[in-house]
């Protein structure tokens, strides 16, 4: 029950940054409701692709669809001012949905006997698959390829599964390592850490 609720606080979270973006790049209502639905859900979809395993059970969302159904039309119909101030707090949602999603891939990839490799790309593109998407589809730059550490936490969440670090089994050692990944994700950006980058115009 208590994964449950933290799956609809992620679904919420990613709708609502991929609803935010479209209306700053000033897309109409389908477009909205596209880039909306895209970061919950695309990261799963991709991520069985790449895998080669059945997409059929993405689709079966219920209740999860009509979360990211309902999050989105709050954002497009609500005033501007309710949607600006919780716009203020998506930060520490989305930290919560990377890593509900992240640990969740792995969890996918090691339930199916996949290898070391599968486990971390499953964790990562769960995690990260969906706002890439968004982003890509906004005609934007992937926010996670340049601008913030956002997708490493997503691959240490899965390297830490994928090793045995913490046994995929037990509720407890997911529920500290879904903690420690949301806290390293918001402490990545209240502390403004990046990766380093290589300037070619620069000598």
């Amino acid at each position: 029950m208590a994964w449950e609720i933290v799956n609809v606080i992620a679904v919420a979270a990613f709708a609502f940054s991929g609803a935010i973006v479209a209306l700053s790049e000033r897309y109409d209502i389908f477009g909205v409701f596209i880039l909306g639905l895209a970061p919950p859900f695309v990261g799963g979809i991709a991520r069985n692709l790449f895998l080669q395993i059945d997409v059929v059970h993405v689709w079966e969302q219920g209740m999860f669809l009509y979360v990211a159904l309902g999050t989105i039309a709050i954002v497009y119909f609500f005033p501007k001012s309710w949607v600006m101030f919780w716009d203020r707090w998506n930060v520490y949602l989305d930290a919560i949905g990377l890593s509900a999603f992240a640990v969740q891939g792995a969890m996918f990839a090691l339930e199916a006997d996949l290898p070391f490799g599968a486990v971390v790309f499953s964790a990562i593109i769960t995690g990260v698959g969906g706002g890439v998407a968004r982003d890509v589809l906004a005609q934007r730059r992937p926010m996670v390829l340049h601008k913030e550490i956002y997708a490493v936490w997503a691959m240490m969440a899965g390297v830490l599964l994928a090793i045995g670090i913490i046994d995929y089994e037990s509720t407890v050692q997911l529920y500290v390592l879904f903690g420690a990944t949301a806290m390293f994700r918001l402490l990545s950006y209240h502390l403004n850490w990046h990766l380093m980058f290589r300037d070619l115009y620069r000598l």
